[in-house]
């Protein structure tokens, strides 16, 4: 159908006419007021009616417009028209809608705000780094900014990196055991790897096979390839060398039947103990010793106690939970929190956060050596929400934005000792809380509203 052209510019633009179908116009509006409905013009109505009356697909105003922020307005007119619910409070203005077409979100309709904050300096392998972390819950930033102060006064955290390497788990189906054990071998041969490696490591200049481990069911086979991605968090990436392999493989295994080229075995999202054992992403280990006088000054609690609780609740409490890679505190809110302001996927917390966290006396019982192992980390510097101006502004703080100039993965690896530094920090805090007996107190001091309720009740009421 043909479609109105937008309203036309103010006197002082000029528009130079070029052949050829539009393209999304950058549209970086500045206002920072939330909109809750488009100032339609007369064309826009008429979109927005071919949008409700369903004919024309809310999913291709992007395309047919050729204007990101002029869709998003419209698909949210469209939208409150056909539910009769509101967007008020929903933002729409100060969003800049190109960024995000064909990578982060589909028919937008505004953003969501939450707010971030800072804990720090965190003093971790010699340098400090001020941590963002958006999130809606109150105590956590705080908190974790506490255990940042032990951590500094106590003279820093150190980390390792043991293992760095994304993996994708394709499951292929054979005629019958026989054939899928010789498909098993094969790739399991250190003469093929070599040549294996070659034809993954096609996909990208960044992606280098590093293993490929087979694991029977029957006549399925489930091959769980492992590679380095560079700052990257890499699922793209090795999907694409994955999808490579499968199809060399093809050649002499022509009875091959690939069934996906996720078979869960990866294990993407999802807590799996091939990924507390194996590690997936960055696999890192963080520590420190806390002084015996900061963490009664400052964590308000005693060595012996923090000790005993870690065991108790940690430990024995988490086994008797049945627990899988949550051997911890709280380590999900600080990946979760550090995640959403740095542009990670969010959903990736469930692997992520996996965490033993361990706690026991030193220097003959008047310090605390308390450690995280975190061995899933999945964090990445480029792509995905990474390149978004608030994410990527969050990077920019913690020194590690884009890709590393120098070493391919530097960046990527360094963000995933800052994360399990900060979730070091924020267990060191929230264990000492519960220990001290104050986690009810602080939640109700700075996780509460001040707001008088039923004043705003009665007025809601009213109106």
């Amino acid at each position: 159908m043909a479609l109105p052209p937008p309203p036309p510019p103010p006197p002082t633009t000029r528009k130079t006419a070029t052949a050829g179908p539009p393209t999304p116009s950058r549209s970086h509006s500045t206002s920072p007021t939330p909109s809750s409905s488009p100032s339609s013009s007369p064309d826009d109505e008429e979109v927005v009616q071919s949008v409700v009356s369903g004919a024309l697909p809310s999913y291709s105003l992007e395309s047919k417009l050729g204007d990101c922020k002029r869709a998003a307005s419209i698909r949210r007119e469209a939208l409150q028209r056909v539910t009769g619910r509101s967007l008020t409070g929903l933002p729409l203005d100060g969003f800049d809608y190109d960024s995000i077409l064909g990578q982060c979100c589909e028919m937008p309709v505004g953003y969501v705000q939450i707010p971030v904050g800072i804990a720090g300096p965190l003093l971790l392998d010699g340098s400090e780094y001020s941590v963002p972390m958006a999130t809606t819950e109150g105590c956590l930033v705080a908190s974790t900014n506490r255990g940042c102060k032990a951590i500094h006064l106590s003279g820093g955290a150190n980390s390792v990196l043991l293992k760095d390497g994304m993996t994708r788990a394709p499951v292929v189906r054979l005629p019958n055991i026989e054939r899928a054990a010789q498909l098993k071998f094969y790739l399991e041969d250190p003469h093929n790897f070599d040549t294996v490696s070659m034809v993954f490591n096609k996909s990208s200049r960044f992606a280098r096979l590093q293993s490929a481990r087979c694991t029977m069911s029957g006549r399925s086979v489930y091959i769980r390839f492992c590679c380095s991605t560079g700052d990257a968090m890499g699922m793209n990436m090795v999907s694409k060398g994955v999808q490579n392999v499968l199809d060399f493989l093809q050649a002499d295994f022509p009875d091959m039947d690939v069934i996906a080229i996720s078979g869960n075995l990866c294990s993407d999202k999802k807590p799996a103990a091939v990924n507390w054992i194996e590690g997936r992403g960055k696999s890192v280990v963080c520590e420190a010793v806390i002084k015996g006088d900061v963490v009664k000054k400052v964590l308000k609690t005693s060595v012996k106690s923090l000790v005993e609780l870690n065991k108790d609740k940690n430990l024995v409490g988490s086994a008797m939970a049945g627990a899988l890679g949550g051997f911890n505190a709280h380590a999900s809110n600080i990946v979760s929190a550090v995640y959403l302001a740095t542009g990670q996927d969010p959903a990736q917390n469930v692997e992520s956060s996996h965490c033993i966290t361990l706690m026991e006396s030193t220097n003959e019982g008047q310090d605390l050596h308390v450690s995280v192992t975190m061995p899933c980390i999945e964090v990445g510097t480029v792509g995905g929400g990474t390149q978004l101006a608030s994410q990527s502004a969050c990077l920019n703080l913690l020194g590690v934005k884009g890709a590393h100039k120098e070493t391919p993965g530097a960046n990527a690896r360094r963000l995933a000792t800052i994360v399990a530094g900060s979730v070091l920090a924020g267990e060191l805090s929230l264990m000492s809380a519960l220990a001290a007996g104050q986690l009810v107190k602080s939640h109700m001091k700075y996780n509460r509203s001040s707001k008088d309720v039923t004043t705003h009740a009665a007025a809601a009421a009213s109106s």
